[in-house]
């Protein structure tokens, strides 16, 4: 970090203020990316949406009845 000399109050409340604003904005960043992480561990996701689950669904299915039948 670079030292800055201030030469005046204004200056520095500028300076924290601006820091201020910056802490905000990584906060809301730190927030949305959170949001999305939860998001795509819902088990809908996980498993490629509704659609995603009954393809599964169907070939587990399938895949059941022929080894049944060859057993």
């Amino acid at each position: 970090m670079i030292n800055k000399q201030y030469t005046s109050f204004e200056e520095i409340n500028q300076d924290l203020r601006i820091l201020k604003l910056q802490r905000e904005v990584d906060k809301e960043y730190l927030r949305l990316n959170m949001e999305q992480i939860k998001n795509s561990f819902y088990p809908t996701n996980l498993l490629g949406g509704i659609g995603g689950i009954t393809k599964k669904l169907l070939l587990t299915l399938a895949v059941n009845k022929i080894i049944k039948k060859f057993s």
